[in-house]
């Protein structure tokens, strides 16, 4: 019988709400109904299915360009998967939500009303409800946040974007397409679109009192970095120490976590099965759902805590193994 350690906790706390010790066969086995304290032979619970993992490579494949592919999604999230190897064809501008990136592979040019930053793997940013901007990509793939405004970042500026001119090498100035977004940024929902002098629009920055900014955490072994925080929403980066020896389970009560294996590989375990993760899959964990990680290399994974429930929306690539004895025995010897 292993006995392990289950933090309870709540989006936004930094303190665990209380840590329990558990059987951790019984944590994770299907219960049946009695024998033992209860009405006898009666089913209280509801069954739920597994977990299922969604899958984008993050090795660039050539493809014509295409709008970004939907994650997961409510009322007050939206995920997003891009990839690109050209210019993105219009301005963008949004008017309920602020909107950050994670940068996977490639290289890509952001260009703002608060500036231009290049963007490599590992870069996050976030552009504020109602700053226009555009993409140049090359080769590469990221990741789109979407929560209404206003994020605060949690974490130092490792870059401030600057008004450069040229932009990139091989722009020209000339007259550009610009959108206005509402809901979330979802496709369909523009509410105006013109046309527009680009130059005059990359030319606000210097009027501007802020500047874009760039994070690159690199988070220590077993700890959460945490990025950008929102009223029902955080998002943050996972080195976990995925020792087998020393599980500690999560259990948070009041939000659903998404997570996106950036590097290295790791097995989720959790009460709706267990799934080994490799780089460019993505898992959504519902609230109140235990699961911990065992991985026997450096691994690093994007989490994503979401106050209301965030149903995927892409297909899945693979579902959850049932937890049985056998299957923990061989986990944990491995």
């Amino acid at each position: 019988m292993a006995i392990v350690t289950e933090t309870l906790l709540l989006l936004g706390h930094e303190q665990p709400l209380r840590t329990v010790r558990r059987d951790e066969e019984l944590l994770l086995a299907e219960p049946t109904p009695g024998p033992g304290p209860g009405p006898g032979p009666m089913k209280l619970w509801a069954d739920q299915p597994p977990l299922e993992a969604v899958h984008f490579p993050q090795r660039y494949a050539a493809q014509p360009f295409a709008p970004p592919r939907g994650l997961y999604e409510n009322d007050q999230l939206r995920v997003e998967w891009q990839t690109m190897d050209n210019r993105q064809p219009f301005y963008h501008r949004n008017c309920d939500v602020d909107e950050m990136s994670y940068q996977i592979a490639g290289e890509r040019t952001l260009m703002t009303e608060l500036g231009t930053v290049e963007h490599r793997p590992g870069d996050f940013s976030r552009i504020p409800r109602g700053v226009a901007h555009d993409n140049y990509g090359r080769e590469e793939s990221h990741l789109l946040f979407y929560t209404p405004a206003p994020v605060t970042e949690e974490h130092t500026a490792d870059q401030i974007a600057q008004p450069l001119f040229p932009p990139f090498d091989g722009w020209e100035a000339g007259t550009v397409t610009e959108v206005t977004t509402q809901c979330l940024g979802t496709p369909g929902h523009d509410v105006a679109a013109h046309r527009g002098d680009e130059r005059l629009l990359l030319e606000q920055a210097h009027h501007e009192p802020g500047r874009l900014t760039l994070l690159r955490p690199d988070p220590a072994p077993a700890t959460t970095t945490w990025l950008y925080r929102a009223d029902g929403f955080r998002l943050g980066i996972v080195h976990p120490a995925g020792t087998p020896g020393r599980r500690t389970y999560t259990r948070t009560l009041d939000a659903d976590e998404i997570q996106y294996q950036i590097s290295g590989r790791r097995v989720l375990l959790t009460q709706r099965g267990a799934l080994e993760l490799t780089p460019g899959d993505f898992v959504r964990i519902p609230l109140g759902v235990a699961h911990t990680s065992i991985t026997g290399e450096p691994a690093r994974h994007l989490t994503l805590l979401s106050h209301r429930p965030a149903p995927r929306v892409a297909p899945a690539a693979r579902t959850a193994d049932p937890v049985t004895p056998r299957l923990l025995r061989e986990l944990i010897a491995h």
